[in-house]
């Protein structure tokens, strides 16, 4: 058998479906990770800086900040580990090791291994669909305001006096209701969406969003792949004696 046709019956055989939830995994989990780090930085210092001069009123929003960071250091090594480790037993479970080294020899062990990760990733989906739908929070909180301050430069599209038109953390839960001023109002809260800190917070909880929807996208691949490959496991282990 030469290389090129010994390299063409593994790429036949090649887990794709595992390849490419791996590859949409890790992008997901670095775009949500590194953007969503930022992003928490970002929203702290707009806080301490526009809407609250009192270190009392955001000093809980700022343990919860700091929480969360740790909790995102801890995902991203996680999600890279396990996309790993799910890609190595899709490869485990492919044809290209039944058409080198011929017919499947499994083990109570591998397939016990498989219906772990299978339960695995199930739960992991599920625990993602809940991070998911809160990713999308921050990014209705901040288009909420970019849609005011539009509002506000716009006067012409709405019936509303400029100065009542405000951005009001407090009604979002991110400041207690005795924070002071606690919201922007009319032309202070135009200039501040003006800044690169709105501008760059918001597009960085965008992108955080938008990876929490891929590395979503990969876990559905990956537990479609993963059942799959239980079954085939399963099947070819059939009638082998241990």
């Amino acid at each position: 058998m030469g290389l090129l046709e010994c390299c063409a019956r593994c790429l036949v055989g090649a887990p794709f479906a595992s390849l490419v939830a791996t590859g949409l995994c890790f992008f997901g989990v670095a775009l949500f990770c590194g953007c969503g780090h930022e992003a928490l930085t970002g929203t702290e210092k707009l806080i301490e800086t526009y809407f609250s001069k009192n270190y009392q009123d955001y000093e809980y929003l700022i343990n919860v900040i700091h929480a969360f960071q740790y909790v995102i250091y801890g995902t991203a090594s996680f999600f890279f580990l396990y996309g790993a480790l799910l890609l190595a037993e899709g490869f485990y479970t492919t044809g290209a090791v039944r058409q080198i080294f011929g017919d499947y020899k499994t083990t109570i062990c591998g397939k016990g291994l498989s219906a772990t990760f299978v339960g695995i990733t199930y739960a992991l989906t599920v625990v993602w669909l809940l991070v998911f739908a809160c990713s999308a929070v921050p990014v209705y909180i901040y288009f909420n305001t970019w849609t005011t301050c539009q509002s506000i430069a716009f006067p012409s599209k709405t019936s509303a006096g400029i100065g009542t038109l405000c951005a009001d953390a407090r009604m979002y839960g991110v400041l207690p209701w005795n924070a002071f001023p606690g919201k922007v109002c009319g032309s202070n809260l135009l200039s501040i969406c003006k800044t690169a800190e709105f501008q760059m917070t918001f597009h960085l909880f965008i992108a955080a969003f938008v990876g929490a929807a891929a590395t979503l996208v990969s876990l559905l691949t990956f537990m479609i792949a993963a059942t799959y490959n239980f079954a085939v496991l399963k099947l070819m282990g059939r009638g082998t004696k241990f």
